[in-house]
This record gives structure tokens, sequence and C-alpha cells, in this order.
């Protein structure tokens, strides 16, 4: 059992994170006996078999053992086990007695020590854990740091500290049974139909990377002239278009079936024509405005819903205005009959204030939080998670966007370079699990753009990876499968570990993926000559899809 010791401002949080973390803790309570205390407030820390002490101010437990805390600074980088973890909040650095196992990218100093007393290991750390935390879910990180997803490397580098300290650990780990991570395949339908496009600023835009911008990508090696030929074909064929005589080649919902052919998706739709909304200091930029009404496209809609796919809401104002949200919400839901709906917010506007804004409005969840300039991780993570000032709204993050991959003014890649942008994030979706969220918009695999060979590669990918594919209102309903569990009890015995859980189920429920119980085994003691790649403790897990008793084998 882990104890926490925090400041009261941080229970909510403490509570998040062990939302994310899924494994047996509580709030300390005086005269119980732990395992793991962690400690992130200035107070003599209780007794456990291992203490872990938080935070970049001086604590009487440095001068009582001879560690001497370097000034504490912000935007520090840490490096442990070769990935880089950015630190938001002040972080101090140790010297003296103790083995430093966290570095200062910068400094070389020690962020992190060691001290081993009588039969109770310390290690004290020079940053506030649950201040990290809370900074992840609500600021995010900057562009720089996308690349880092640094709220499961926490998890991680805590999960180490016990396990390597040969305490033994148990978990429900953010992987469905049966899969390596869940892929969530995203559509905002922006532009539906280019002959809703006469002479504004998206057609000329069009017209341009038709046809001189396909010509500098050929010479550049970023398309080929079969690409060249079709994006040339579509400007000459848009008179016929125009007229009805040809089909628009911007409709390409019906061939997103065919390409995900088995798999499920969602897509997100704007619910209001001609009406561009607002960015917070009240500006209104006509360029956001759709220009498709919802009824022109509702068969297509239909036939998507009755596919197995999700239609979701594409907000206009939604974040910002609660009683627009609404509105928004009943709009589309008019269409689907789909009561819970999500939300992805156009062009990406969101503030602290929207996760309860979104909420009050009637969504199920929001799935805005990323980037628009660079493909990564904002909140640090791949999973889903409540935003700490909400009861129920869940967020699950973007992190693969075709726009921030491919666009000259974002990240500008050619397809190669795109595939190796995107490979780290596939290595930790099968590392730390949980959901990798892309986002193919409904004009990219159509002239000019003709993004879709990369999209079916990385379909396969994905699939090669182990991938599950929900829409996102299943993969959102699997997490709050997993959040709904609990551990009543955990017992050893030596040969195998004995855990009850109670898992609360909603309906339909028993038709997502199952979760596991993951036992992390604590490594043995080494033995003199013994070569340490065969000291580890390993992994076992069984998964399990209802309440109950289950006895794990070690």
């Amino acid at each position: 059992m882990i104890a926490v010791l925090a400041k009261p401002s941080e229970n909510a949080v403490v509570r998040e994170f062990f939302q994310l973390f899924k494994t047996p803790w509580e709030f300390y309570r005086s005269g119980q006996q732990y395992e793991v205390l962690i400690c992130s407030q200035d107070q003599k820390p209780a007794a456990a078999k291992l203490v872990l002490i938080y935070g970049a101010e001086q604590r009487d437990f440095d001068g009582a053992n001879g560690l001497e805390i370097h000034r504490a600074r912000a935007d520090t980088v840490l490096s442990y086990k070769g990935n880089s973890i950015p630190i938001y909040g002040d972080c101090a650095t140790f010297s003296g007695p103790g083995a430093g196992i966290l570095l200062d990218e910068a400094s070389n100093r020690s962020a992190a020590s060691e001290i081993v007393s009588n039969s109770m290991k310390s290690i004290r750390i020079g940053f506030d854990l649950f201040h990290e935390v809370a900074h992840l879910l609500i600021a995010g990180q900057p562009p720089a740091h996308a690349a880092i997803p640094a709220l499961d490397l926490h998890i991680a580098f805590l999960r180490d500290l016990i396990v390597q300290s040969s305490i033994p650990l148990v978990e429900i780990p953010p992987f469905p049974a049966g899969y390596s991570f869940i892929a969530c395949l995203t559509h905002d339908v922006d532009h539906f139909g280019v002959r809703n496009h006469k002479g504004d600023h998206t057609m000329i835009g069009f017209l341009y990377r038709a046809l001189m911008g396909s010509v500098i990508n050929v010479c550049r090696g970023r398309q080929s002239m079969k690409q060249l030929a079709a994006n040339w074909l579509a400007v000459f064929s848009l008179p016929f278009v125009h007229l009805g005589l040809a089909k628009d080649f911007w409709c390409q919902l019906n061939r997103y079936l065919a390409i995900e052919k088995g798999l499920s998706s969602t897509f997100f739709v704007i619910p209001r024509k001609g009406d561009p909304g607002q960015d917070s200091p009240g500006r209104s930029f006509a360029k956001r405005a759709a220009r498709y009404n919802l009824d022109e496209i509702a068969d297509e809609l239909r036939k998507l819903r009755s596919a197995g796919c999700e239609i979701g809401v594409h907000g206009v104002d939604a974040w910002c205005d609660s009683a627009k949200g609404c509105e928004e919400l009943r709009r589309i839901s008019r269409i689907t009959g789909d009561a819970e709906l999500g939300v992805r917010m156009h062009w990406l506007f969101f503030d602290k204030n929207s996760p309860a804004t979104l909420e009050n409005a009637g969504f199920s969840y929001d799935s805005t939080v990323g980037y628009n300039e660079v493909v990564g991780y904002r909140a640090g993570t791949a999973q889903a998670y409540k935003p700490l000032d909400v009861d129920r709204l869940l967020e699950l993050p973007l992190h693969i966007m075709d726009t921030a991959l491919f666009f000259p003014t974002h990240m500008n890649l050619s397809p190669k370079q795109a595939r190796a942008a995107i490979a780290p994030l596939l290595e930790n979706a099968t590392r730390f699990g949980g959901a990798l969220t892309v986002n193919w918009h409904d004009r990219s695999i159509a002239p000019e753009r003709l993004w879709d060979d990369f999209y079916v590669n990385l379909l396969e990918d994905l699939r090669r990876a182990g991938a599950w594919f929900p829409t996102a209102i299943q993969a959102v309903a699997w997490f709050r499968k997993r959040r709904g569990a609990v551990f009543e009890s955990v017992n050893w015995d030596g040969e195998a570990v004995q855990v009850k859980v109670s898992a609360s189920l909603n309906q339909g429920d028993t038709n997502l993926p199952g979760l596991r119980i993951r036992v992390h085994k604590a490594p043995a003691q080494k033995t003199p000559g013994l070569p340490p790649a065969e000291v580890g403790g390993g992994l076992a897990e069984v998964a399990f899809n209802r309440s109950g008793e289950i006895r794990i084998p070690l």
C-alpha cells in the first residue's frame, strides 16, 4: 500500500494521479503501517520501507542527513535512464551522501539522492510531483517538449523506485486486455465539398497549392507525378463540379469507410454554417466559419453512424459559452439520435475554464488538448484524464494531426520525415499504454493534399503494433471502466498474489475489452557473481472483466 502525505491543496491532483497510476494507495493515516510513503509537505515523514520526499524547498531531512541543497530553478530538464523529463516548477539539486539517481541535464548534479538507514530507504527528490502533474493537466507543455510524455515518465520513475526497492507492486495498467494500446482515429470535418467555396480564401489557397505547390513538391521529391496529375485534373474539373456534372472531390467520407474497413472512427462535425465564433479576446475570424450546412450532409452522417462510426461535435463557441455549447450539442444530436456526445473545438480553441464549460454544456468528453503546430503530448500523457475542476467529463488528448505534420507553416515534413516523427509516439504507446489519438481531416485524402497513402501506411503501422481501434466515445468508456475499478485487498503468500477488485460496470461495458491486473515482482537481492541481467523480478498479469477475487501465480 502506498500512503500519501500531501498539502491539502494538492488532494484533487493526488486523486487524479492515482487514477492514471492505478495502484493501491490512500492518504496517510496515523498509526497505519505502509510499505511506501510519498511526502510532498514539510513535516517529519513517518516510517515506511521506502520514503519518497518530494519538494524543491529546504527540508529538515536534508540537514539531518548531510544533504546540501542547491538553488532551485524552474524549467529544468532531468535525465533518467536515457529519458528527458522536463520540470515546470522549481527543481533543486543535491550534493552530499547518497546515490544520485536523477540528473539535471544542465548542471549534471543529482536531483534525487538515495539515503539508506537501518531498514528504511529514503529518496529525496528535488521537485514537487503533484505540482508537476497539475501543471501538465491544466497548462500543458510547450511545443518544444511536445515529444516527451512527461506525465507517463513521472509514473514510470515512481514505479521503478518502488520495484527496485524490493517492494512488489500491483496495478491496473492502461492497456486493454488483448491489445498493446488504443488507437483512436478521428476526423475533423472542416470542408465538406469544394462546391461550397467560390472565390474565398480556401479556394484561392487550393488553386495555388494544386497548381504551383504541386510542381514545387514534385521538384522537392514530396509528391509524385501521379499526384501532380491528380491535382491538376481536380483544378480543371472545378467548373463541372460547380455545375453538378462531376463528382465533388472533397466529399470523401465514404472513402474513409473504405480505407478504415473493419476499424471504428469518429467524425467531428461543425454544427453551424457561416458562424466563425470567437477567440479568447472576443475576436472573430471569418475564415474559421464552415461553408457547409448540417442538412446537406445529414444522409452521409447517418450512413457513417450505421457503419459503426461516431459523430461528434466540432465546436465553435462551446469552449467559452455553455449555452452555445448546449445548442451545438443539440444540433448534432438531432441528426444522429445520440444523447451522449463528445466534442473537439474547431481550431483547437481552449482555455483553463473550458473543461467546466464543456461539462456544463452536457458533453461526455473533450478531445481538444493537443497542438496545431507539432505532434506530441500537450498534457504529457496518452491516457484519458479528468480535468481537475470537473466531475465527469474526461479529456481524450490529441497527439497526431495531419496538418501539423505537413503544413509549411508547421512542421513541414516530407512523408519519410513524418513517419520518423511518429515512430517514437508508437513506441511510447506500446511502452506506456493509453490512447494514441489521430486527427486526419476530411479533405486530407483529397486533392490538393493527397495524404491518403501516408494515412493508409499509418493504419498498417498501428495494426502491426497491436492497437485496439474504438470510436472516441468507446475509448473514453474503457477509461471510465478502468477508473471505476477499486482494489479492495491485496495479499501475498510468496507463490501468488490474491487481489480482490470491485469493478463498477455500466451498461455496455462488458462489450469493451477487459482490464488487466499486472504484478511487478520485486527483483531478487543481488548475488555476488550473478550477471545484472539475471537479477530482475519480471511481470505477471491476468485479464479480468468483473468484480471478484483473482489469484495471480508468481
